[in-house]
């Protein structure tokens, strides 16, 4: 039954996350069930797979089962495979793995999350909490992370708006990794000159799913942890996905969406427009007149890169629609309950209409927010 429930999305590339919680003696299946249910799988099961991510919610170690499965496993899994397989201990880690900013999950599991972490936490001490209260009462100006834009902008060096970290990161991403190859070139009557002919034969832009794929956590909330102390960070040497996710952990760990707590329910309507003459009106209304100016401003530095990466589609594969996809959750998100499966479906198709639009929503001067439609 699940294999042929996952037929269908089987066919693109997949990610699965598996919840390792209450399993009882009576409920865990055999190693032979198990290896018989993986020769089941066809080749588009195992190559299109691009994470597996397991979820041990369990209090200080992996249970004896997981190990005897990944022992019997191992000799026919190949090295590419275990690449492919992460571990994570909590629903906040898978989140940030994922790059979502929130996750549809039963209650159970979200419960017995919570109960697990809170005895971690128990179990580490309370120097941790104590460190937390005192970081709440005096937070370092050079704090980027998990703060407001207004806080970022009166603190840091913010060039019309834009956070050290956000420009960084774009500037990383847009430029060449600096790969090159040499050229020769013969000069007529046998006179031989090297000519540096230097092509770039790689661009981080180029790269496939740039931000589609998860980069590394652990790396990520180093990075973080060295920017909100004011330490100098230097991406050229990092990952492209971890710097790629470095950007939308920004975004989601702000104090408020990027496109604001108060425009959540005007853009959630964005399909219920359904004319072009609408949707560009009301578009244009929410982002020229309503939205904050420092929120503008980031705002459209971001659609405006987004619109690079997408010239790039047939290398990075990174299509509006994908990149809606992946940034809309992380643009805007509701005060209060958890972002319905109902709300998402808009949410993602006024992000890609923007970016599709932008020449057209960003045709007056970012300055002159001033509502006067063409």
């Amino acid at each position: 039954f699940i294999i042929k429930s996952m037929e269908e999305f089987v066919q693109n590339d997949y990610i699965i996350a598996y919840f390792h919680q209450g399993m009882k003696d009576n409920s865990k299946p055999s190693l032979q069930f198990l290896w018989n249910s993986y020769k089941e799988l066809d080749r588009s099961f195992k190559k299109n797979l691009k994470k597996l991510y397991v979820v041990k919610l369990f209090f200080l170690h992996p249970t004896t089962f997981i190990k005897m499965v990944w022992f019997f496993f191992k000799p026919v899994i190949s090295e590419k495979f275990k690449s492919k397989l992460i571990y994570t201990s909590s629903l906040d880690e898978l989140k940030q793995s994922l790059g979502l900013n929130t996750l549809k999950v039963p209650d159970t599991v979200r419960e017995f999350d919570e109960k697990i972490n809170n005895s971690s936490r128990y179990l580490r001490g309370s120097k941790s909490s104590l460190k937390s209260s005192r970081s709440m009462e005096h937070i370092p100006r050079t704090t980027q992370f998990g703060v407001s834009l207004k806080f970022i902008i009166e603190n840091s060096a913010c060039l019309n708006c834009i956070p050290p970290i956000v420009r960084k990161c774009v500037d990383h991403l847009s430029l060449s990794d600096g790969k090159y190859c040499l050229t020769n070139d013969i000069i007529q009557n046998s006179v031989y000159k090297l000519a540096t002919n230097f092509k770039p034969i790689s661009t981080v832009i180029d790269t496939e799913g740039i931000f589609r794929r998860s980069g590394n956590y652990t790396r990520i909330k180093e990075l973080r942890e060295k920017l909100n102390q004011g330490d100098e960070v230097n991406l050229s040497n990092e990952d492209t996905h971890v710097v790629a996710a470095l950007l939308k952990t920004f975004l989601r760990e702000l104090e408020e969406p990027l496109l604001t707590y108060e425009l959540y329910d005007d853009i959630v309507q964005f399909a219920e427009w359904t004319t072009e003459e609408q949707r560009s009106r009301n578009v244009k209304q929410i982002l020229r007149e309503k939205l904050p100016e420092e929120n503008y401003e980031l705002f459209k530095y971001i659609v405006e890169f987004l619109g690079k990466i997408m010239e790039r589609k047939d290398f990075n594969k990174m299509t509006s629609s994908n990149l809606a996809i992946v940034f809309g959750p992380n643009l805007i998100w509701p005060k209060q309950a958890q972002m319905s499966l109902d709300e998402i479906g808009p949410i993602n198709a006024f992000i890609d209409y923007v970016l599709q639009n932008q020449d057209d929503i960003y045709f007056v001067d970012i300055n002159k927010k001033d509502g006067a439609y063409d």
